[in-house]
């Protein structure tokens, strides 16, 4: 299997890293992530990284990579995985990629185009027009670049910004920058997705966010603020603080929100998030789905898909 890459895909919440595990060790594979919060650092609530006994039975890569008030690319994660790959297979294992940011997934198996440097007097102006009138910027990109504003929620305030910084520097959208963009990573991908019946994974979401709360998100948001407080020296949003969780959780502790607010919220947006995984995924080529509605035996659906790859890549 030289040069062949596993990708297992899904929306959040729906068990991939509960069968990641499980298949890496069937597979004597590595786990790539390919989540662009749990990149972060001191960020492992919310982000719902894998615990450190999962990470101690399976080698994990690209998590804790970066601190929280650092910006991070997907030109950035390309650079950093690709080192990544060839060491995991150089070294006989068979790299097991893992995660829901489509945009991560589509840059290694399509590529990504290379826009302008950021452009921080851009941004401030940006963000005062946005500050002086919500949903201003939103409203520019549908007119500037529809396709875009189809891709990006209204909510997403740092791709927003982040498009309309590419089409104003770069007088061409990012769009039409993204369709002549670089190459795909030179590996065999082979993608495995993973779902279950929405209301069922919208049950899931719901539990998975009470048990964050639980287990101390607010403290960790807490953390994560001290920590960004004194090492940032910008006022633009940070990605790390767009992650849903950790920006309603910081508007309660800046008295925003009630609690019980912030917490509709984050199970709201997280589903929304789940909704427009689907509607991504959907769009992708060569994807083999297996549907695990109602079923929790991880060990199983993991050889399930053992005996499938196993019939279907050989050499």
């Amino acid at each position: 299997m030289k040069k062949r890459v596993i990708i297992l895909l899904g929306p959040t919440g729906v068990g991939k890293t509960d069968i990641s595990i499980r298949l890496a060790e069937l597979l004597n594979g590595e786990i790539i992530s390919s989540d662009s919060m749990q990149i972060y650092r001191y960020m492992d609530l919310g982000t719902a990284k894998p615990s450190l006994e999962q990470r101690s039975r399976i080698t994990h890569h690209m998590i804790d990579i970066a601190n929280p008030w650092e910006y991070f690319s997907t030109g950035s994660y390309i650079e950093k995985v690709r080192l990544v790959l060839e060491d995991v297979i150089n070294r006989g294992k068979i790299p097991i990629i893992v995660g829901g940011t489509g945009l991560y997934l589509r840059a290694m198996t399509e590529g990504i185009f290379e826009g302008p440097d950021a452009d921080w007097n851009l941004r401030r102006k940006l963000l005062a027009e946005e500050k002086r009138e919500i949903g201003k910027l939103y409203n520019i990109l549908k007119h500037v670049d529809p396709d875009a504003a189809s891709r990006i929620s209204s909510n997403d305030l740092r791709r927003i910004v982040r498009a309309l910084e590419v089409y104003f520097l770069g007088k061409i959208s990012i769009s039409e920058l993204q369709k002549s963009g670089s190459r795909a990573l030179p590996y065999d991908f082979f993608k495995i997705g993973i779902t279950r019946e929405r209301k069922e994974l919208y049950k899931i979401i719901e539990s998975r966010v009470d048990r964050m709360i639980e287990a101390g998100l607010i403290q960790e948001v807490r953390y994560v603020l001290s920590l960004i407080k004194i090492n940032s020296n910008t006022d633009s949003p940070l990605p790390a603080l767009q992650a849903i969780g950790y920006k309603e959780i910081a508007n309660y502790l800046a008295d925003l929100y009630s609690m019980d607010e912030a917490i509709r919220l984050i199970k709201k947006r997280t589903k929304n998030y789940a909704k427009r995984q689907f509607t991504w995924f959907r769009k992708e080529k060569d994807i083999r789905w297996f549907d695990i509605s109602e079923r929790y035996n991880f060990e199983d659906i993991a050889f399930e898909i053992f005996k499938f790859l196993s019939e279907n890549l050989q050499e």
